[in-house]
C-alpha cells in the first residue's frame, strides 16, 4: 500500500486543474488506485464491475444529478472500460470530468472526450498473428492474463 500512496501522490498534481467530487473506477484494475486517489483528495469512490460481460454500478452506488465524477483506472491500452465508465456516469445524471490513469499502454493514442492523464505513457508493438517475426514466432503462446 505504500506504493499505491506514492502513485495516488504522484498522480494527484497532475488532476489539479479538475474539480470532482467522485472517484469512480473500474473493477478489478482500478480499484485499488481508484480508492487511494479518492482518499487523498478526499472525495467519494465508487466503483463498477461486470455483470454480463458489461460495467454497471452496482451495490447501492449511485450518482446525483451534475455530479462531477473522475474516472481512474490502473492500466489503459484502448480505453474500452474507461469508455464504459463514463457511459455509466452520463447515463446516471452525472457529469464526467476527467480521466486519471497509471499507465497509457497506447502511448497517447487512445483518446477520450474528457481531458486524461497519466503517470506513464507506453507503446508495445503489435503484430497480427500470420506477420510475427520470427524470434517471436519461435516462442510458445501463452495469455497470462490482463
Amino acid at each position: 500500500m505504500d506504493a499505491v500512496e506514492r502513485l495516488a501522490q504522484l498522480l494527484l498534481p497532475k488532476l489539479s486543474a479538475l474539480s470532482y467530487t467522485t472517484v469512480l473506477a473500474p473493477a478489478m484494475g482500478g480499484l485499488v488506485i481508484g480508492q487511494e486517489v479518492a482518499r487523498q483528495s478526499k472525495s467519494r469512490f465508487i466503483f463498477a464491475e461486470k455483470e454480463n460481460n458489461v460495467l454497471v454500478m452496482r451495490r447501492g452506488f449511485t450518482l446525483t444529478p451534475g455530479e462531477r465524477v473522475l474516472i481512474v483506472e490502473d492500466v489503459v491500452t484502448r480505453g474500452g472500460r474507461v469508455l464504459e465508465c463514463l457511459e455509466i456516469v452520463r447515463k446516471a445524471g452525472g457529469t464526467p470530468v476527467g480521466v486519471a490513469m497509471l499507465v497509457d499502454r497506447s502511448a497517447g493514442q487512445t483518446r477520450f472526450d474528457v481531458p486524461a492523464v497519466a503517470l506513464l505513457e507506453l507503446s508495445f508493438p503489435t503484430y497480427a498473428a500470420d506477420q510475427l517475426p520470427p524470434e517471436l514466432a519461435a516462442l510458445p503462446a501463452s495469455k497470462p492474463g490482463s
